[in-house]
């Protein structure tokens, strides 16, 4: 969306709705607001309200209506404010799904931002959807006929976890204090202090786990190494999951990739289900997978795994099953094979693997990425949907306020003097 910096939103009017946990989207509009953008902010509860203070919008709207009035309310509010351009994180949440039909049959575009398809040094941008939602072609002839840029490697951004769990605390705890003024706001997830136990609980079993997988790793890169399957987990409830695969839950997937691994897989290969990172404090399928390993027979050949180095377990696997996570196209990149079970943006014929996920454990090793259709692909990918950076920590040696290399991926902007603060103003429920 960006191709030549963010002067191309001079004069442009911006309206912001929900972004990532923490400043990045004020921090955004102080970038915007410097290249001569007018920018206004909608705020659905009370963690967005909090990263919304002391910004350089021009002013912050607090929508406390009732979901089914949010059409009628974004409509009006897009009409009143002659908004050019919207702005979004995540465009599978339901208050983001209603606003994309507005913007949709208004003709307004949408900048969608996402984490990053090639982690952890990019996010992603994209024009009026992401993932499943995007508009990214899936013919691989098409990659192919594309001009191929190498791109310097991403400058390191290094952990970005402790940022993000300074910001997503902060954000949780005031949306959960501020509940009376946004009453009738329903969020895509908990929201509040009763995630507090989750956090604590991930912190303890993150080291629980160390000691009792510190085994597993070696068996996996020593007498397993070419003989394993991984199988990359999602965090429950993650809309990749819900919106974008035929899954209702992890629990499924689990289930169906068990099932077939049992049917059909070699009987001298493993399989290694690794859990998400983030999802540490809120699930635990070891009582599933223990009982479907006994069920289907597979002692001694399943493992459940935790937080071991995904790039060091790639190195060493016979192939890799996802719904459509990113860790399958880490995956495609190292060369590995990969079967996607949802829809992914990189399911791509002559990337994955084409056939059922039955047929995979035994013709893996004929479905390795073709790395000349990779390298488009991945070119094509960073010029056209991604941003060196983070949303939760500002890149070092970056003059943008949001932290990002904005102009041609890779060139800075010069430091300015914020702006004043303008007039700021609510709306309650009904027209703004």
């Amino acid at each position: 969306m960006i191709n030549e910096g963010l002067n191309e939103f001079s004069g442009k009017r911006v309206l912001m709705l929900q972004g990532p946990v923490g400043p990045f989207f004020a921090r955004l509009a102080t970038d915007l607001a410097l290249v001569g953008a007018v920018v206004f902010k909608v705020n659905f509860n009370g963690g967005d309200w909090l990263f919304s203070q002391g910004a350089t919008f021009s002013r912050v709207f607090n929508f406390r209506g009732r979901s089914e009035d949010w059409p009628l309310y974004f409509g009006d509010l897009l009409v009143r404010l002659n908004i050019d351009m919207v702005f979004l994180f995540g465009d599978c949440r339901p208050m983001h799904v209603a606003a994309l039909k507005v913007t949709e049959r208004r003709r307004i575009h949408v900048g969608v931002f996402e984490e990053g398809y090639l982690r952890p040094d990019y996010i992603t941008l994209e024009r009026d959807g992401v993932n499943n939602n995007s508009s990214l072609p899936s013919d691989p002839r098409f990659y192919l006929s594309q001009p191929v840029r190498n791109w310097p490697s991403a400058q390191p951004l290094g952990s970005t976890y402790g940022q993000a769990a300074k910001w997503g605390m902060l954000y949780f705890a005031v949306a959960s204090l501020a509940r009376p003024w946004f009453l009738r706001y329903r969020h895509h997830r908990r929201l509040g202090f009763s995630d507090g136990p989750s956090w604590v609980l991930s912190f303890w079993r993150k080291h629980y786990y160390r000691f009792t997988e510190r085994k597993v790793l070696p068996r996996l890169l020593d007498e397993l190494s070419g003989r394993f399957f991984l199988v990359s987990l999602q965090t429950r409830g993650d809309a990749q999951m819900s919106v974008h695969s035929s899954y209702d839950s992890v629990d499924q997937f689990i289930e169906h990739v068990l099932g077939s691994f049992a049917r059909c897989a070699p009987p001298d290969t493993v399989i290694a289900l690794k859990h998400h990172p983030l999802d540490r404090g809120y699930s635990d399928y070891t009582a599933l997978i223990g009982r479907l390993t006994r069920t289907l027979g597979l002692e001694g050949r399943c493992f459940y795994i935790h937080d071991q180095h995904l790039p060091t377990l790639l190195e060493n696997t016979c192939g890799v099953v996802v719904v459509n996570s990113t860790a399958g196209l880490s995956a495609v990149g190292e060369g590995v094979p990969v079967k996607v079970c949802g829809k992914a943006i990189y399911d791509i014929q002559g990337l994955t693997f084409q056939g059922a996920l039955d047929n995979f454990w035994q013709h893996a090793h004929l479905a390795r990425p073709n790395p000349t259709l990779y390298r488009a692909f991945r070119s094509y990918l960073i010029s056209h949907t991604q941003h060196q950076g983070s949303f939760y920590k500002q890149l070092p040696g970056v003059s943008y306020h949001s932290g990002v290399m904005w102009a041609n991926h890779g060139s800075t902007a010069p430091h300015h003097e914020a702006p004043a603060r303008r007039d700021r103003g609510g709306a309650a429920q009904g027209k703004p």
